[in-house]
Order: structure tokens, then sequence, then C-alpha cells
């Protein structure tokens, strides 16, 4: 785990979340206890989510010095906020009392309501910040779920790290072809082969994966061209690359009416751009609508001032948006 972490908590003050996803059966229960019993010398909040998947073994959860919360509505969806939010207030009363939460949806859930909360109330954007969106998928049925249900799409094209669960029941051919699928939807998000989730937790919790700083130090070519050449029938990829700095004016309006105008399209988008006389890069990301974006660690002497843009979606226009971006130059 990076040195940096505790100082960047200290720094913000914000508490980090996890939201936790995967489709029914995948193994998101398996990968909770295991991270309640590990010696990791953390503690954590959870909030469950039961909807008729085996629960959380909440013996364990006590003996593991956890604290484990029920969302009431049985199923996370827009409904959901209030009820999130209503949790989230009582962790916030109770600050210092554990390290981290970590947010179980049900397997029937698009993780982007949960997401978004974290951006949309004041309150619980003040207190905590969305670390990063984690989705347990099964290697053996998981390209059967992506044909017949959305959700199982949308759980992995929101991913910021994927494991991809119980590979010893399937062949390295199936295997193969499971991630060929997973990575036309997702390009991005790292990706670690498990079986009962068998995952160092540092891979999984406290990824940061929402700072772009980061995510470019773990996996420097995440925002290179080049990736998004991988086309799902219906779920695109798009990266845009340009060389030099982009006019804020312009930028920061072309943007937001492109969140605004498209963004029920707009699953993902994520970004690190240069404006001129501002040593500091914009890093910037948002789900659907929601954007959320700030100036955050300095360019680097000698590096070039690249602005980079990724979207990930559906019924998405290419050329426009690639159009819209390069006009943004400053």
């Amino acid at each position: 785990m990076s040195d940096t972490q505790p100082q960047t908590e200290a720094l913000t003050g914000k508490i980090p979340v996890t939201v936790l996803t995967g489709y029914l059966g995948a193994g998101k229960t398996t990968l909770l206890n295991r991270i309640l019993t590990e010696n990791h010398g953390k503690r954590y909040a959870v909030v469950v989510n039961e909807f008729g998947e085996v629960g959380i073994d909440n013996d364990l959860v006590v003996g593991a010095d956890e604290e484990v919360f029920e969302m009431n509505n049985g199923c996370i969806c827009c409904t959901v906020r209030g009820d999130l939010i209503r949790i989230m207030d009582g962790l916030m009363k109770r600050r210092g009392k554990f390290d981290a939460v970590i947010v179980e949806t049900t397997g029937l859930a698009d993780p982007a309501p949960v997401a978004q909360t974290f951006f949309m109330d004041q309150d619980v954007a003040d207190a905590a910040r969305l670390d990063a969106v984690v989705t347990v998928a099964d290697a053996k049925w998981l390209v059967e779920r992506l044909k017949d249900a959305p959700e199982a799409k949308n759980q992995i094209a929101f991913a910021d790290v994927i494991l991809l669960n119980k590979v010893d029941l399937v062949s390295e051919a199936e295997l193969a072809d499971v991630e060929a699928r997973i990575r036309t939807i997702n390009p991005y998000a790292r990706l670690h082969r498990t079986t009962k989730c068998d995952v160092e937790i540092a891979q999984v919790l406290e990824r940061n994966a929402f700072d772009l700083e980061r995510i470019i130090e773990l996996e420097p070519d995440f925002l290179e061209e080049g990736h998004h050449h991988h086309h799902d029938e219906e779920m695109q990829s798009i990266a845009i690359t340009l060389d030099g700095e982009v006019d804020p004016e312009k930028f920061l309006p072309w943007i937001s009416e492109l969140t605004q105008v498209q963004g029920p399209d707009i699953l993902r988008c994520k970004g690190i751009v240069a404006f001129p006389d501002e040593p500091k890069r914009f890093v910037f990301q948002g789900i659907h609508m929601i954007l959320d974006g700030d100036v955050q660690g300095d360019w680097k002497a000698g590096e070039p001032r690249r602005s980079r843009v990724v979207f990930i979606g559906r019924n998405l226009d290419e050329a426009a948006i690639r159009e819209g971006f390069l006009a943004c130059a400053a």
C-alpha cells in the first residue's frame, strides 16, 4: 500500500468508500468476509444490501471489529440515495471508530446511483470520497450474463477494479474469451483472476482509483491512445489525446454540456487536461451527468503537457466527441 495514503487522508480529511458490486452469486459475500476476517489492522464500516443472497456472517463481522448497517429497502437504486445518505450521516457522527467504508450493492443493482451519492449530496461529499468501484465477476457465467442482463454489463463498465472470480471452474481458452469480453466493455479497469476471491486486500481497498494521478502511477498506459479500438456491440470506450493545452473557457462549457446532453449514455468519463498558465493538472471524472473536477498534482518538469479524456458509454458519437474536444485546444 502506498506510503502516501494516510497523508492523503489526513490532507483531505475524507473517509474512503469502496462500492462493491457484482452479479448474483459471483462472490461478493466471499470477498466481503475475506476483507472482514483478514488480519490487516484496519476497521471497516460495512453497508450491506440484502436481496436474497447468502447474508454476511454477522458473528464474523462482530469478531472482526467491524460494523454492519443494513439498508432497509432491499434494492440499491435511485430510491436508495436517501437510505445511503442517512447511513453515511450516522457513520460520520462516529468518525474515528473505523478507517473506511464498504458499500455492498445487490447483485441486481446498477452501481451508478450509489457512486453518484458521493458527489451529489454535499454533506456526504464533504465527509467521504469514492475510492473505487470494485466488481466481482463469475468467470464461468459472465459471458451468459452479459447477453441477458444489462446490469451485469453496467457493473463491468463502471468498475475501477474487476475480480474475475471462480477461474478454477473454466479452461484457459474460456478464461481468455471472458477477459476479451470484459476488455471490449471496459479496457481501463485493473483485472485480477481469482479463486474464492483470493486477492491481496490492498489490490481492492484504498486504490484511490478515482484519483487519476494514482491510476497513472499504477497503470502508466491508462489513458494512452490505442486502447479504444475494442468495441462491444453496444458499449464503447473512447480515448482522445490532445498534444497540448486546452482553453478552460472552451473546455469546461463543452464537457459540462456534453455530460448534460449525453449523460444517460455516458457511464463513466475521466481525464487529465492542461490549462495555460496553470502549474497543476486539471483532473475530472464523471458518472452520467455528475461531473467532479479540480486541479491536483503538478505537471512534472519536462513532462509533455498533454490533455487526455476517456469516455465509456453507449450510443456515443465518437467523431463528434473527438471534434468537440480537439476544438477546445488553447
